[in-house]
């Protein structure tokens, strides 16, 4: 990176990632990463729940030995560390995986047994979204495999945008595909996926908090059954 882009500030950055939106809207997901990877180097990762390893993949083709940061939440199916695992192993990436502050152990101690039942919008901060803000430090863009036809709440994601609260250029390569053009995909290339899709599964977050969906249902009404939430917060 020149010292021109690392010289960026974050209104810099907010100005370009909003025109690349506009101007990368009809381009393949393949063009949306090698502009990332042309624009940001090394200072640009890949986030993976390793639900599958389809953007991780797209990545590697464009900016080869790419970071992918995998949260390890203490909370996951033992497929899904699994899937983690075979990435690293089989694919041409660097897999940088992230931990909370505190043990599920740890956790218990201060806050109670089981707070992903009591609250889980603390569980998923202390698990999840404080990890990623401290892991993504030192990147200042950061692609995700969001898809526009996941849910409602990610109808308008962008393929690129902004993400305000951590003040970096947000990549969403797939953002206009549907689940046939990841299935597609993953039978062309024979991209990894998490054995969970295959049970059942549209979505893989924790196991606590995931269960299989049922027919008719999106892909997200798997995540915190029951209740309002349906996300995260890593992607609000």
């Amino acid at each position: 990176m020149t010292t021109a882009q690392e010289e960026r500030t974050a209104e810099d950055l907010k100005a370009l990632a909003e025109r690349a939106g506009r101007e990368l809207e009809d381009a393949s997901a393949l063009e949306i990463l090698k502009w990332a990877a042309d624009t940001f180097g090394s200072r640009f990762c890949v986030t993976s729940s390793m639900e599958d390893a389809v953007v991780a993949h797209l990545a590697s083709r464009v900016l080869p030995g790419v970071d992918v940061v995998f949260l390890d939440t203490g909370y996951h199916f033992p497929e899904t560390i699994g899937t983690r695992d075979a990435v690293e192993a089989v694919m041409d990436v660097n897999v940088i995986t992230l931990t909370p502050r505190q043990s599920v152990a740890e956790q218990d101690a201060e806050y109670g047994p089981k707070l992903h039942d009591r609250d889980p919008d603390l569980c998923c901060r202390l698990r999840k979204v404080q990890p990623l803000e401290e892991g993504l430090t030192g990147y200042r863009a950061w692609a995700t495999g969001l898809r526009r036809d996941e849910s409602p709440t990610r109808a308008n994601t962008p393929v690129v945008g902004w993400d305000e609260k951590r003040q970096k250029v947000k990549i969403a390569p797939i953002a206009k595909w549907t689940q046939e053009d990841v299935d597609a995909y993953v039978t062309e290339h024979g991209v990894l996926t998490n054995p969970l899709l295959m049970d059942g599964y549209a979505s893989v977050g924790c196991a606590p908090c995931t269960r299989r969906v049922l027919e008719g249902e999106d892909a997200r009404a798997g995540r915190w059954a029951g209740r309002a939430k349906t996300e995260c917060g890593l992607h609000l």
